[in-house]
């Protein structure tokens, strides 16, 4: 093992001990004031913005609209690896900022849109750093890892350290499954849903506030891609370093 690989594997240890920490005060504050806003929110909007996640979601995994072109990358050392990923993130947060701010200057109507835009612009990082780091989204038990990592980055304590488990060893739990589309069906749909909105609401309603939607969804879509990007990254170590 290189200096490198052993620097990873303690940056690797850092990051479980920080999803395996219980809420501090201030987490716990702010879901309290997000379950709040919620609350204020009509129904039909979080209909709206559930219908969208689904659908895009369906559309991502299901067809091979997102698969990058080319094969997977081989001979790389980690590191080198790990800077292409480094400099993919960098991009997709800048275009995801790009998004954020368009849409959220364009008011309610935009905002809303916004929701499953994201989406597909962070399936897309994933798949692409899924071909940089040498696995092929053709299968789709890596979809169904892409997935997982998704709900890594964007879910609450207790479900983000079960997912966290499978992601771990997800060779091991991968080979259950065929390399087929059956290997979706496992997904529990309502329950990524709900964890997505709700980890991502709060930050993302403030972009449907007139005045302040455009500064907000830069922000906020900035912050979003760069919080997948250390999930995937580090999940992508994980797997390669067994």
């Amino acid at each position: 093992m290189n200096s490198y690989e052993e620097t990873v594997r303690a940056q690797l240890a850092q990051w479980e001990s920080q999803l395996f920490k219980p809420p501090g005060f201030l987490e716990r504050t702010g879901k309290t004031v997000q379950t709040k806003i919620n609350e204020k929110i009509p129904a039909k909007v979080h209909q709206t913005i559930t219908s969208a996640v689904k659908g895009i979601f369906h559309t991502v995994l299901f067809t091979l609209d997102f698969v990058p072109k080319g094969l997977p990358q081989t001979g790389l050392t980690l590191k080198q690896r790990d800077d292409k990923a480094a400099a993919l993130v960098n991009t997709y947060k800048k275009i995801a900022a790009a998004e954020g701010a368009g849409t959220g200057a364009g008011g309610f109507a935009l905002g809303l849109v916004d929701f499953p835009a994201l989406i597909a612009i962070k399936m897309k990082c994933l798949f692409e750093l899924a071909h940089l780091y040498g696995y092929s989204t053709h299968d789709y038990r890596e979809r169904l890892f892409l997935l997982y990592v998704f709900q890594l980055a964007f879910s609450g304590g207790d479900h983000k350290v079960r997912v966290y488990r499978i992601v771990r060893d997800y060779d091991a739990f991968a080979g259950q499954y065929p390399a087929g589309e059956q290997a979706l069906q496992s997904v529990d749909w309502e329950k990524l849903q709900q964890e997505y909105r709700d980890t991502i609401d709060f930050r993302k309603m403030l972009q449907l506030l007139p005045g302040i939607g455009a500064i907000v969804g830069a922000w906020a879509n900035y912050d979003l891609l760069e919080e997948l990007g250390e999930a995937a990254i580090r999940s992508f170590q994980l797997r390669l370093l067994k």
